[in-house]
């Protein structure tokens, strides 16, 4: 392995940036010796920034760009135009080997047309995915596509699923990962025609462990370890584990404080409550890497703050010591033989 894991971070994506998308990379560098981070912006802003913290100077660097690619603007287009953007000079990193990885809260449209046109597809790979990691009852699963590829075809689905497995299996550590494709019941007949149509693809695909259909109120349960959609159906899922997780929270919190007798019970509970609600927290996970591609893109939400840029960056790590570019690459191949 290299002396450090290099990551290009956006420092101007985001709706905190780029005070916590600085801070975020603060912390990283000073939680692991490995990482150096990038930080790509206005020169003046980051180091106004980075004068708050201290730090490796080694393990970061700034690398000025005057343009802003902002949410709202066409991701094609802009991606054309601003050449000195944030976005378009970390993308660039990655594709010229200067970096490993590049992480980013800002545009997401931007994000995923650069990381193809820039950054570009691995041999074989017909649509690169989404691909969050979700907390369920037995640890975690993986989401793919959670939003880059909403007309997806059999074909893309079966790409997804093998991918997702080299994921669960390199960087989680999950030995046979088991599949299931997101269905509106458990039966094989059921769904719509793209599900009916991926199913038996699935079914007789030899290097996954396809488990069958999963309905959505199976998936925090961990029924699954890869859980395979398109990218409509993925987004909603994650939006709905996003609102529900941070209503449960609420609720909870507020029913604690009621009366004297509840305030004192959560004194009592108040650790092991903790651990089980930090359990459901998607900051933990991360970004969601967007697969298949020569290099590692990782987006985080628009709204992310330093916990989950630190931890964003950080999972680039994992993913680059066990060279999953290369293990998806055999993967595609070994089905294209």
């Amino acid at each position: 392995m290299a002396e450090f894991v290099n990551v290009a971070v956006d420092a101007m994506g985001g709706d905190n940036a780029p005070l916590e998308i600085v801070k975020g990379a603060v912390d990283a560098v000073n939680e692991s010796s490995h990482v150096k981070v990038y930080l790509t912006g206005k020169e003046d802003a980051i180091r106004s920034e980075l004068s708050k913290y201290t730090y490796h100077k080694e393990q970061v660097e700034i690398v000025n760009a005057a343009e802003v690619i902002e949410t709202a603007e066409p991701p094609v287009m802009a991606i054309r135009k601003k050449k000195d953007s944030s976005i378009v000079k970390a993308l660039n990193l990655v594709k010229e080997g200067t970096c490993d990885a590049y992480v980013s809260a800002g545009s997401t449209g931007a994000t995923l047309v650069g990381g193809q046109v820039i950054v570009g597809r691995i041999k074989g790979v017909e649509r690169p995915p989404l691909a969050p990691l979700i907390p369920t009852e037995k640890g975690c699963a993986l989401l793919i596509d959670c939003g880059a590829n909403v007309d997806a075809r059999p074909s893309h689905l079966v790409q997804f699923a093998k991918m997702g497995s080299v994921y669960m299996e390199s960087v989680m550590g999950v030995k046979n990962p088991r599949v299931g494709i997101v269905n509106i019941g458990a039966e094989e007949e059921k769904g719509n025609a793209l599900v009916k149509e991926t199913f038996p693809l699935l079914k007789n695909c030899p290097d996954i462990h396809f488990i069958g259909s999963i309905e959505a109120r199976d998936i925090p349960a961990g029924y699954a370890d890869v859980v395979v959609c398109e990218a409509f159906v993925g987004n909603v899922i994650l939006k709905m584990y996003e609102g529900v997780g941070a209503t449960l929270i609420k609720k909870v919190k507020e029913g604690m404080l009621t009366s004297l007798r509840s305030k004192i019970g959560a004194l009592l509970v108040k650790p092991a409550l903790k651990n089980t609600l930090k359990a459901f927290d998607l900051e933990q996970y991360g970004g969601a890497p967007m697969l298949g591609l020569k290099g590692l893109v990782v987006k985080t939400h628009g709204s992310s703050n330093s916990v989950e840029i630190k931890n964003s960056i950080l999972q680039c790590i994992t993913f680059t010591e066990q060279n999953i570019n290369q293990k998806i690459k055999e993967k595609i191949t070994m089905e294209e033989n």
